[in-house]
């Protein structure tokens, strides 16, 4: 790919209030996003009483705008229609809270270049990872905030190093920290530190991920799992500077830069109740999503080659597979629900075995339908409805049975927060442990 050549061109937009109490007032677009909401973080702020703070999301995309809501508690409408995620056309009147509002296509587009095929260990040429390496590569440089948005195995992690790796500090220390992965006693310890005899155990002192990335770059993984009642702390730890090891009287000064990722939605965790406002508003600064795999098969090939190499070297192989052009137009077939981390287990399965192991193969839609034919007789609104409720009901009960019925545990599987989740076992008459 040339310098500067053209990737992808997103149409401008902006979106203006017709009805409510602030009729009239706009916002444009921001790098092809655009968030609805009563927060002041919100690019158009509503003081509508019945709009949650963040309401809901337009995102500039190749095929047009798309719209999502955040987990609001009134909804967005369309009509009487209450949407979820949805394309959608131009000038079209959407409801949020007691406000109506208009969606404005512009004459221009915003065309995204891009030159590279990577940014340190993430790979691929695609659009989708070209606007992810402008976003980090503005990043990088700053002492700003950043948060990682994206479902797991696409590469959070990653990210979070290369952006530790070109800034100023990358000299120091790059610390990790599973939010999800610890209750909360030793969460704080694993951020803050403790003293001798602090708790049960504490049989020493120990210093903390804050103390311990003094200079460097502390990873928060799992930001959306850190349990309610130490955010506050983190909150303090953030806005401070300072940091009180668990026991200990003492604060000690901390020079850290804060890189965060999550696969759950904050902005609708904060709408529930479940991650302080305040603290979301200090995380994420920049924001960065990373993209499913299924939405960059085009880098397929390109991961495939380099994730093999690197196998056969980690492994000690002999020998490193060359993948043929019928593999790798499989590969790209697959939707890859595990993103690169599932490809990489494949593909190390291949390098050992030396022939391909068989893969799940895409349903065939004429005999998924042929299941069904009492139902291609019936309007298709009424059949449409009836196979999602059934799915749903289906997949939830299989999500809930696997996870003891643990609501929160459920949406994790899933990859949806936990607020979508209970609303549609709610919904369905199921039964959950939230």
């Amino acid at each position: 790919m040339q310098d500067g050549q053209v990737v992808m061109r997103l149409p401008r937009f902006r979106v203006r209030v017709l009805e409510g109490a602030d009729a009239g007032a706009f916002a444009e677009a921001k790098a092809g996003r655009l968030v609805v909401g009563s927060s002041s973080q919100c690019d158009l702020r509503l003081s509508d009483r019945a709009v949650s703070r963040f309401h809901a999301e337009f995102t500039a995309t190749a095929s047009g705008i798309a719209l999502e809501d955040l987990g609001s508690t009134n909804g967005t409408r369309i009509g009487s229609v209450r949407i979820e995620r949805a394309t959608l056309p131009a000038d079209v009147e959407l409801g949020v809270g007691r406000t109506r509002l208009l969606l404005e296509l512009g004459d221009s587009h915003e065309e995204l270049r891009g030159g590279r095929s990577r940014f340190g260990e993430l790979l691929g040429s695609s659009p989708a990872m070209q606007s992810v390496y402008s976003l980090l590569e503005k990043a990088a440089p700053t002492d700003v905030p950043v948060l990682l948005l994206g479902e797991s195995g696409t590469g959070k992690e990653l990210a979070a190093r290369a952006v530790h790796d070109a800034s100023s500090r990358a000299a120091g220390a790059f610390e990790v920290v599973d939010c999800g992965g610890l209750p909360p006693t030793l969460i704080e310890s694993e951020l803050f530190g403790h003293e001798k005899g602090a708790f049960t155990h504490a049989i020493s002192a120990r210093a903390g991920a804050f103390e311990r990335a003094h200079g460097g770059t502390l990873f928060l993984d799992e930001l959306g799992e850190l349990p309610l009642e130490v955010q506050p702390k983190l909150l303090r730890a953030l806005g401070e500077g300072e940091v009180r090891r668990v026991g200990g009287a003492r604060r000690e000064r901390v020079d850290v830069r804060i890189v965060a990722a999550t696969n759950r939605d904050l902005r609708s965790e904060v709408n529930l109740g479940s991650f302080r406002a305040d603290l979301y508003y200090r995380i994420a600064v920049m924001e960065v999503r990373l993209p499913p795999l299924r939405d960059r098969s085009e880098d397929i090939p390109e991961l495939a080659r380099h994730l093999l190499e690197r196998i056969a070297r980690e492994r000690r192989l002999s020998q490193v597979i060359e993948p043929g052009a019928e593999l790798l137009s499989a590969l790209q077939k697959q939707r890859w629900e595990g993103n690169v981390r599932e490809l990489r287990n494949y593909l190390e399965q291949l390098a050992v075995l030396k022939v391909p192991p068989p893969m799940r193969e895409a349903p065939n839609a004429d005999e998924a339908l042929g299941e069904f034919d009492d139902l291609l007789r019936r309007p298709w609104r009424e059949a449409k409805q009836e196979l999602v409720e059934r799915f749903e009901r289906q997949y939830l009960e299989a999500a809930l049975q696997a996870s003891d019925g643990n609501v929160a545990q459920a949406a994790r599987h899933a990859g949806v927060d936990r607020g979508t989740l209970f609303r549609s076992i709610r919904r369905l008459g199921l039964r959950g442990d939230d």
